[in-house]
């Protein structure tokens, strides 16, 4: 995996989630379990319970995150540490 083109992660921050992916976590109850990742991840994006990874193909600039062993979170970079969830999928390994 390589980090050399992962933004430094000081004063990570999140846009907001859009209402189809909120809605998408209360149906399933990942809030709480999400909100714990997110929180992780922002203050240290290559925790190793996360198992951040980027995507293919690499030239599209996404990345993911795991919010538990069956859900990831898809996400890019709006600007300069700055994150923009566009996507929670279920992960099937």
């Amino acid at each position: 995996m390589s980090w050399k083109v992962f933004p430094g992660h000081l004063g990570m921050q999140s846009e907001p989630l859009q209402p189809k992916l909120e809605r998408y976590l209360i149906r399933r109850r990942l809030q709480k379990k999400f909100n714990k990742q997110l929180l992780l991840f922002l203050n240290n994006p290559r925790h190793p319970s996360l198992h951040t990874e980027r995507l293919e193909p690499k030239a599209v600039g996404l990345y993911s995150f795991r919010i538990d062993l069956k859900y990831r979170v898809i996400f890019g970079f709006h600007s300069q540490g700055v994150i923009e969830i566009v996507d929670i999928t279920d992960h099937y390994q």
